[in-house]
């Protein structure tokens, strides 16, 4: 069984995606563990890390399949305590040996960065010496960004005892110019690059459902419309005359985040095909903007924060794939199939 380690450089390039992309689109038969997990979350009275408790469910994996046998944990002072370093490796061959049972190749997730976990031995490049696992680099952000950080790889870590397979180039702006402009100078490297992935901006939405979730919104009208698609943010802390005249605020699909009480700003909202509407202080709008929500199915979401946290909050969520991702999905499916050498990675 072969086993494969994906390691980004830096957090947020995309791995647990090209992950998911790379199942759906090649159809082999994959077992999956990230053993140092950075996302907890509590489903079915357990603590899952969110890309594990998603891909289990995603691919359909062994429904006995518990948490702890795909990450080893989540807090670097418990680890350290509990574990030493020969323990931690014998204890990763165990997990590998349970989760890749009958698969084709086991993936294994690297923490969020390059870094993370290095001082108790779950980095990536110490997981790639525990498991003997070939190493994948996903390296996303611009051209300067992603040329750094490949030459960071080439000139400061040490690979001689790991089997590098490439680099993925993950959410590239413009892949034409890229190739013409970078390539040759990575090949000089030494380094091969498995795909270069085009950036999509749809994979970038989040669903008002999903939104509604994270900042722990409660849903007053609308909910009909909670699969409806946030494309962009307009914050209404001006004078609903001078949002009109907003070229932003008179798109479709825009998330408008402002005070219960500006009924003026949130009827506009309604009339503008906005995708939900962000209420903050507590405050509920009158009945009548409540019955015109339910109407147009745009979700209405009251939150208790004012609306200068209530937009801090919506801009720190990540869009992260869900159960219900199917268009994100199918977009990283043919993105993959058509950029991704997937010979060099899992053959």
């Amino acid at each position: 069984m072969k086993k494969i380690l994906m390691a980004s450089t830096r957090e947020g390039a995309g791995k647990t995606s090209l992950i998911v992309g790379i199942h759906s689109a090649f159809k082999f038969e994959l077992g999956f563990m990230k053993p140092f997990g950075d996302r907890l979350v509590y489903r079915k009275k357990k603590n899952w890390d969110y890309d594990c408790f998603l891909i289990k469910n995603l691919w359909k994996l062994d429904t006995e399949t518990e948490s702890e046998d795909i990450t080893l944990g989540f807090n670097h002072s418990k680890l350290r305590y509990v574990y030493t370093r020969e323990s931690i490796k014998e204890k990763l061959l165990k997990m590998a040996e349970v989760s890749g049972e009958g698969k084709q190749a086991l993936i294994i997730e690297g923490g969020k960065h390059l870094a993370y976990g290095t001082s108790i031995h779950l980095d990536a490049i110490s997981l790639a010496k525990h498991l003997e696992a070939s190493l994948v680099f996903v390296i996303s952000g611009s051209d300067e960004t992603i040329m750094d950080d490949m030459a960071y790889i080439k000139k400061y870590l040490d690979l001689n005892e790991i089997n590098l397979s490439g680099v993925i180039l993950n959410k590239v702006q413009d892949p034409d110019n890229f190739k013409e402009i970078y390539w040759p100078m990575i090949s000089d490297m030494g380094v091969r690059i498995l795909g270069i992935i085009p950036y999509r901006e749809p994979l970038g939405y989040i669903s008002v459902r999903y939104l509604s979730k994270k900042i722990a919104a409660k849903v007053i009208a609308g909910e009909n419309g909670l699969e409806n698609i946030v494309k962009k943010i307009f914050v209404g802390a001006m004078s609903t005359n001078r949002a009109l005249r907003s070229p932003q605020f008179n798109q479709p699909q825009k998330l408008l985040i402002t005070s219960g009480d500006r009924s003026d700003m949130v009827l506009a909202a309604l009339e503008s095909q906005a995708s939900a509407i962000i209420l903050t202080h507590n405050i509920v709008p009158p009945s009548n903007i409540i019955s015109r929500a339910t109407e147009l199915n745009i979700p209405l979401l009251l939150v208790g924060a004012d609306t200068y946290e209530a937009a801090k909050q919506t801009d720190r969520i990540e869009a992260l794939l869900t159960e219900e991702s199917s268009d994100k999905i199918e977009i990283l499916t043919q993105l993959i199939r058509k950029n991704l050498k997937i010979d060099y990675i899992l053959k």
